[in-house]
């Protein structure tokens, strides 16, 4: 007979031990750790009566389950775990949804094992694994309602602008599959909105469905101000082969200057004089030295009253001094005419690994100059304003900030009054450049800042008017979700679902307050901002962040919105990174959830690629794999 293993709780060069005594031994240790677990269970959720007193009925289960699950997620349950799994019980790594009832289950085991007498807890328990079931399936329905033939998977799609106008593309997406619409309140009018929200449902009735309408909020926006234009110069540039040769010209369109005129065959268009378009025809050449003094030669390949259009095999820069002179056939100047109407190109600011910026409160951004070429200090370093000035004023020495979904980063040097000094650290090799209404992210600063700003509450009206949902943008902390709910009861819309957009760090470690603040309501829901997220935390945390916000939603029955996939290609179930390995939200069966699509120009293949499960959502009771240990 083999030998039995030496239990965790004892050295293994201890003499050999009767295995029963063992055994006896771990399992008394276990009940007295879990018996002591279980009663801060109990002391935390008296401790946070008056918080729960806020809570719907509805949510009241589920919200003394997730502070059930905050306590047992509060310490480092490793060497308990280790005894359980050597006594072949459960180690508590998935009870996310049932806390209370799984910890009650595994004490009762050991008392049996011990011959103790066991007294039923069920009281204590809010909710046990078939009864927590039961209240995701309710809460996601009451939120995202009732998912098609079964499937715990909706899909959401964020409605582009084309959907104001066109009936159509409503029509397009339902029948792609579409469960929920998304209208970003971000962009466009109300008016726009109330059209889109009238299509998705004049659609959805068409085809017998019920399709939920989500309206974000735009909230507090942290992007960059303006930035000064770059003098007017207008690059043509052909398409060239992987040897550098040109394959096809660029082509350039010209119209009267006077008159304004659409040439949607050129690449760009200017202006010149009426009379010098006049006497262009097709095969003429025209001719002028570059910005660079680089000369360039044109061939006009259409011509008509309103415009023209010459084509040219090399790369050439044209500016407002640029002139332009037609060629007859013997190559005898003609006529020439300034090139016109060529608008200032926006503003950038070029940095690099090492370079210094300045966050400002205001101003216009301007690069690095010379010291020689200023005689102001100030505008030797590139600077660029913020457009909530207040952030200057919360952000301290030390603190990480990227600009542009994380392709430039840095950390605030210096700080004073009007500006931050901040040293880029993260750029590519050669530079990056730094445009105007770029997103500005600080994952180390405690930002006091509202989620509700005074557009949004303007939006709200139409919100309460058309909307199922509402999205809560870049919410911090409790009050934010109070202030939105009191919003909504302004404008009679108790009713309506609030959706958790967890965007920032802060976000994130206060997630378990909002939650509880949500749960105020009628139906609740997180979406998982992935973009911002991994700005925020960074992509190798990612994951992690995601497992985390998955479990506490598991916990609280909360359903989730999965904000994923890329603007510009097909979707892939393949491709989904920041996931943990092997692990798609809707592979975790305690979980109903619905997949957010961006607006795509692969949308409608996007759509039928998006997986969902073959059957309808497995009982947890079901769950196979590894335990994973807890954080």
């Amino acid at each position: 007979m083999p030998k039995s293993k030496t239990p965790p709780s004892r050295q293994a060069n201890t003499p050999q031990t009767d295995a029963a005594t063992a055994r006896t031994e771990v399992c008394l240790s276990l009940i007295a750790q879990l018996g002591t677990l279980r009663q801060s269970m109990l002391d935390r959720e008296a401790a946070m009566r008056d918080e729960l007193a806020q809570v719907c009925a509805a949510y009241g289960e589920s919200a003394r389950n997730l502070v059930h699950y905050l306590t047992l997620r509060s310490g480092d349950l490793r060497p308990i775990q280790e005894k359980l799994s050597w006594l072949g019980l459960s180690s508590l790594g998935r009870s996310e949804s049932h806390v209370l009832a799984n910890l009650d289950k595994v004490l009762g085991v050991l008392h049996r094992l011990t011959d103790q007498p066991w007294q039923d807890q069920s009281a204590d328990e809010p909710a046990g694994s078939v009864r927590s079931h039961q209240l995701l399936v309710d809460h996601a329905n009451q939120l995202l309602g009732k998912p098609p033939h079964g499937h715990p998977v909706r899909i959401m799609v964020t409605l582009p602008t084309e959907a104001a106008h066109d009936l159509g593309v409503a029509r397009e997406l339902i029948d792609a599959g579409m469960d929920i619409a998304r209208i970003n309140c971000a962009h466009g009018s109300p008016e726009e909105w109330k059209s889109m929200a009238t299509h998705v449902r004049q659609a959805a009735h068409a085809v017998g469905r019920k399709v939920r309408i989500l309206m974000d909020l735009g909230g507090p926006k942290i992007r960059t101000g303006e930035v000064a234009a770059r003098p007017a110069v207008l690059r043509l540039r052909p398409q060239r082969d992987e040897y550098g040769r040109a394959f096809s010209p660029a082509r350039l369109g010209m119209v009267a200057v006077d008159q304004n005129h659409d040439v949607p065959a050129a690449n760009a268009v200017i202006g010149v004089s009426r009379d010098w378009l006049g006497r262009l025809k097709v095969g003429a050449q025209i001719d002028f030295s570059d910005a660079r003094g680089a000369k360039r030669h044109m061939l006009v390949v259409q011509s008509d009253a309103q415009s023209a259009i010459a084509e040219i095999l090399q790369t050439a820069y044209i500016t407002p001094d640029t002139l332009l002179t037609i060629h007859g056939a013997e190559g005898k100047k003609k006529s020439s005419t300034i090139a016109c109407a060529i608008g200032q190109m926006p503003g950038v600011l070029h940095l690099h690994r090492g370079d210094v910026l300045r966050l400002t409160k205001g101003g216009l951004g301007q690069p690095a100059a010379a010291e020689e070429d200023s005689d102001d200090a100030f505008n030797t370093t590139a600077h660029i304003s913020c457009t909530l000035p207040q952030v200057i004023d919360q952000v301290h020495e030390g603190e990480r900030i990227w600009f542009d979904n994380g392709r430039i980063g840095g950390v605030v040097q210096r700080t004073c009054p009007q500006w931050l000094e901040v040293g880029i650290t993260q750029a590519r090799e050669g530079g990056e450049k730094l445009a105007a209404d770029k997103g500005i992210n600080l994952p180390d600063s405690t930002l006091d800042l509202p989620a509700l700003t005074d557009k949004d509450i303007a939006d709200l009206v139409t919100v309460a008017c058309e909307a199922d949902m509402v999205g809560l943008s870049f919410v911090h902390q409790p009050e934010d979700v109070h202030q939105l709910r009191d919003q909504l009861h302004r404008l009679g819309r108790d009713d309506i679902g609030i959706v958790l957009k967890i965007e920032t760090l802060q976000g994130f470690e206060n997630l378990p307050e909002l939650m509880l603040a949500a749960m105020a309501g009628t139906s609740a829901g997180v979406m998982i901002a992935r973009g911002d997220l991994a700005v925020e935390c960074g992509y190798e945390r990612l994951a992690e962040v995601q497992e985390e916000i998955l479990r506490c939603a598991e916990a609280a029955h909360m359903p989730v919105i999965w904000a994923t996939r890329t603007k510009n290609a097909p979707l892939c179930a393949r491709c989904t990174p920041g996931v943990a390995p092997g692990r798609h939200p809707g592979d975790r069966q305690g979980l109903q959830i619905a997949v957010q699509c961006p607006i795509s120009c692969f949308l409608k293949e996007s759509l039928h690629d998006t997986p969902r499960h073959a059957g309808p959502a497995p009982h947890p009771a079901q769950r196979r794999g590894g335990q994973e240990p807890f954080a």
